[in-house]
C-alpha cells in the first residue's frame, strides 16, 4: 500500500484532482462504475490528501461536484433516449438488477436517488433511471445534491482518515504492522458493502 500511495503522489497535484474527477464523474454519467468505482478513486483522493500532496478540502470540492454533475448527465441521457439504452450489453447483462433498481425508484421516488448514492450499482444507474422515468429535475437535483455531498464528504475523509492512520503506523511500528492494519481496514469495509447489498437485495424482494 505504502509503494502504491507513493506512486499515487508522484503525479502532480493537478493530474491527481483531474483523475479522481473525471473518474467520479464517469461512473455516473457513463456507467464507468461497473468496472472503475468512482467511491474507489475518491477513497484514494483522499488517502494523497493524507500526505499532504493534495489539499483534502479541496479533493473534497472536487468530488462532490464531479458526483452532482456526472449525475445530472446520467439523467439527461436518461431522459433523452429512455429506455432504449437498456438493450446495451453493459445494462442488458444486469437487467434483473436494474429491475430491481426501477422498482426502488418507483416506490420511494427522490429517497432512492439520495440512497443509491452509498450503492456502486445503484450509484451509476440510478440518475439514468431516474431520467428515464421522468422524474421532475428539480425534484432529481434535491436529492442528487444532498447525496452527492454527504457521500463526496465521507469518501474523501474515509480516505483521509485511513491514509493518516497508516502513516501513524508505519512510523512507529513499521511498514509490516501497517499493511496489517490497512487489509483488516479493508476487509471490514468489503464485508459492511456486502451485507448492505444483501440488506438491500433482501428489501427489494419483499
Amino acid at each position: 500500500m505504502g509503494r502504491f500511495v507513493d506512486h499515487l503522489t508522484s503525479l502532480p497535484a493537478g493530474w491527481v484532482y483531474l483523475t479522481v474527477g473525471l473518474i467520479v464523474f464517469a461512473e455516473d454519467a457513463l456507467f464507468v462504475g461497473f468496472v472503475l468505482p468512482g467511491e474507489t478513486a475518491a477513497i484514494l483522493g483522499g488517502v494523497t490528501a493524507s500526505t499532504g500532496h493534495t489539499n483534502v478540502v479541496a479533493m473534497i470540492a472536487v468530488v462532490v461536484i464531479a458526483a452532482i454533475t456526472g449525475d445530472s448527465v446520467g439523467y439527461e441521457i436518461g431522459h433523452r433516449y429512455g429506455t432504449r439504452l437498456l438493450d446495451v450489453r453493459p445494462l442488458a447483462k444486469r437487467r434483473e438488477r436494474i429491475d430491481g433498481a426501477r422498482a426502488l425508484l418507483a416506490r420511494r421516488g427522490g429517497p432512492a436517488i439520495f440512497l443509491g448514492r452509498f450503492v456502486a450499482f445503484f450509484r451509476a444507474t440510478m440518475p439514468f433511471l431516474a431520467g428515464t422515468a421522468r422524474m421532475h429535475y428539480r425534484t432529481f437535483l434535491l436529492y442528487n445534491a444532498t447525496g452527492g455531498l454527504v457521500w463526496g464528504v465521507a469518501v474523501v475523509l474515509l480516505g483521509y482518515f485511513a491514509g493518516v492512520s497508516y502513516q501513524m503506523v508505519a512510523k512507529r511500528f513499521g511498514e509490516y504492522a501497517a499493511i496489517s492494519v490497512a487489509v483488516i481496514a479493508i476487509v471490514a469495509i468489503i464485508v459492511v458493502r456486502i451485507r448492505r447489498r444483501r440488506r438491500g437485495e433482501t428489501q427489494d424482494g419483499a
